[in-house]
């Protein structure tokens, strides 16, 4: 991990910042995908996990943590490729156990990839000659990993291959990332905590860490693994909202227990984000089968009622209706609530230990409000009156 860490303070400075856009203060709008609510109470209750040298620093920012861990729903507005790093549709490409799906990243895209040579009148694929070649993916991929499709440096690539290239434009498609890219970019995303730490940079500790608990929360929910992210491929539209929103909402507060216990070192990251994703995965065939199940038996009129937010009605499912398919799933949904909070602590405070466990006692109210202001109201904005980018979950 040393040796990772010194590399990305000296050479890593792009890595760490490429296409992280703008953070904000979060206002108290509600919104989809695990409810707003649900992604907030999740990193509030996690700064509860840490040890003292930890708490100690998080605990003056718990609204902090707690407010920003639906930036990265809103920035699916604001952002194309952010929907990429919310899921992977683990299903798309292999069977459980998935030995075919690369716990890598590189072996994942290059397996998976097509490059063309292209020319006003045609286009040459040309993916089996840049694929037996290893450092296209070093030397060229490397920092655009997460995007679609690459222009490529024609020259560039022709003199560090030694190749012959008649194109006009080199196109490197990464047919991967389109389903998604979420135990990856965990991995990606716990190195910046890190380096964040190891500066004892304030400012990007808390927005990295809200936002790393988003991302650790989507990866705890069943739907965020599948192609069939919202029913649609089984007749069951809106179940995602359902499960993940819908019915925390309704009864976190009041029925479930938070308390999961003190933050633990985590030694292999990428086998434990894995773990995570299927476990979420192994759920999915019972969240499936159990609303099945509850809509032809539950009466049909009884289902769907109107419920007055931010003071409009809004058609959802009836309270009673939940609370039927909550207990049906026999409490999985408040596990996987609880599972999420144990695995922000122990993510954050694994990166403080990997940092070198630096003294952050000196780190408090060195935030400039202003400019997080300002970066709150255009996110906000883009969030209220933009597009969303990818899928959208709330319906």
């Amino acid at each position: 991990m040393i040796f990772r860490l010194l590399f990305l303070v000296l050479f890593g400075f792009t890595f760490i910042e490429a296409d992280v856009p703008p953070y904000s203060v979060s206002d108290s709008s509600e919104g989809p995908l695990w409810g707003f609510y649900g992604h907030r109470k999740i990193n509030k209750m996690a700064v509860l996990t840490l040890p003292q040298q930890l708490l100690s620093f998080y605990k003056p920012h718990i609204q902090f943590v707690s407010d920003h861990a639906v930036d990265p729903d809103k920035r699916r507005y604001a952002l194309k490729g952010e929907a990429f790093r919310h899921y992977i549709d683990i299903d798309h490409w292999d069977e459980p156990p998935f030995d075919k799906v690369p716990k890598s990243l590189k072996p994942a895209i290059m397996t998976r990839a097509t490059v063309f040579c292209i020319n006003k009148e045609d286009s040459l694929d040309m993916t089996a000659e840049f694929l037996a070649r290893p450092q296209i993916y070093d030397e060229f991929i490397h920092f655009d990993r997460y995007s679609p499709d690459i222009d490529l440096n024609v020259k560039a690539v022709a003199d560090t291959l030694d190749m012959k290239l008649d194109c006009e434009k080199l196109v490197f498609e990464n047919n991967f990332v389109q389903y998604g890219v979420l135990p990856y970019f965990l991995e990606d995303f716990y190195d910046r905590l890190v380096l964040a730490f190891f500066d004892k940079n304030e400012e990007r500790i808390l927005k990295i860490s809200a936002d790393m608990g988003h991302y650790i929360g989507d990866a705890h929910v069943p739907l965020h693994t599948t192609e069939n992210y919202n029913g649609q491929l089984s007749g069951q539209l809106g179940i995602h909202a359902f499960w993940e929103s819908r019915i925390p909402e309704l009864f976190a507060d009041e029925e479930y227990d938070m308390l999961v216990g003190r933050a633990e070192y985590v030694a292999d990251k990428q086998a434990y984000f894995w773990e995570i994703i299927l476990a979420s995965h192994a759920l999915l065939p019972e969240v499936l089968a159990k609303e099945k199940e509850l809509k032809t038996s539950f009466p049909s009129d009884k289902q769907y009622c109107y419920d007055e937010r931010l003071q409009r009605a809004t058609w959802v499912q009836c309270p009673d209706y939940a609370k039927a398919y909550e207990t049906a799933l026999g409490g999985t949904i408040e596990k996987r609530m609880q599972e999420s909070i144990k695995a922000v602590g122990d993510i954050w405070y694994s990166a403080w230990v990997d940092a070198g466990q630096p003294d952050l006692s000196e780190l408090n109210d060195n935030l400039d409000e202003e400019a997080l202001r300002k970066e709150a109201e255009e996110l906000d904005g883009q969030y209220k009156s933009g597009r969303i980018y990818g899928r959208d979950h709330n319906r």
